[in-house]
């Protein structure tokens, strides 16, 4: 789902039909020649080795669709900050996610924005593939620039983004510490599951682009059938994401709550 950016602080309101079914994103030229693609994400926190600019910047990590990049203006390198990495919808882009950059501002985090290398994510379409390649590529890049606290790492999405967070942050708990879905269309993990990060999801009762049934009465029960703790909040909306729970999303996240 597209979800139109700077709708208000914190807030999207999506339209359209998902695609979960489509042709495979074939010849992206992202892997190398070796590689085989994975939901194995491989890049880690440590010690910074270049100064981040603060305020917004643009990944510039290879060619075509990048990401964004915001450093609050409040950040050390003497203190480990949380970093929010965020996946947009359907249709979308990083900028999505411009009402967030208050929030950083305000609570003190990095947030990471990348852009899907299709018009969706891939797990959409089939495998895991180019989209995995360039969020670690991401990732490597905010954690040379900055200096993350490896336990308040989330990765957070809404509509398509928030599938795909839930389908690859199982694999990847041993990096994200917490997962945050806002308007969930689909589960669709693949092995090994790595760790139990505790797991965020909210869903409007009146959404018909992604109706609540699939995320009360499938995605949870599954979820939590597995061992992992999920919170789950329904609100009376649609296909949003309301200030309130962001802001509850948010003190979860940081423990501010």
């Amino acid at each position: 789902m597209r979800n139109r950016p700077g709708v208000s602080r914190r807030t999207f309101i999506a339209s359209g039909v998902a695609a979960l079914a489509a042709p495979a994103l074939a010849g992206c030229g992202l892997f190398g020649e070796d590689s085989e693609p994975s939901q194995r994400l491989t890049a880690r926190p440590g010690v910074p080795t270049a100064t981040p600019e603060l305020g917004l910047r643009k990944l510039a990590v290879g060619s075509g669709r990048d990401g964004n990049l915001y450093v609050p203006r409040s950040y050390s390198p003497d203190v480990p900050i949380p970093l929010f990495v965020a996946l947009h919808g359907h249709g979308g882009s990083c900028d999505d996610w411009s009402g967030f950059y208050e929030d950083a501002e305000a609570r003190g985090f990095v947030l990471l924005a990348p852009d899907s290398r299709g018009e969706s994510w891939d797990r959409g379409y089939g495998e895991f593939g180019p989209d995995v390649y360039f969020l670690d590529q991401a990732l490597r890049l905010a954690f040379q620039r900055c200096r993350v606290d490896p336990a308040k790492l989330a990765l957070a999405g809404f509509s398509d983004g928030a599938s795909y967070t839930l389908s690859l942050g199982v694999s990847n708990g041993d990096l994200f510490s917490h997962l945050i879905a806002y308007s969930a269309g689909y589960y669709a993990p693949a092995p090994p599951f790595v760790g139990r990060p505790p797991i965020y999801i909210s869903h409007g009762t009146r959404d018909a682009n992604l109706p609540i049934a699939g995320t009360r009465d499938g995605i949870v029960p599954r979820l939590r059938a597995a061992g992992y703790d999920v919170t789950f909040r329904e609100f009376d909306g649609v296909h949003e994401v309301p200030a309130a729970i962001g802001d509850e999303s948010a003190d979860w996240f940081l423990g501010t709550g």
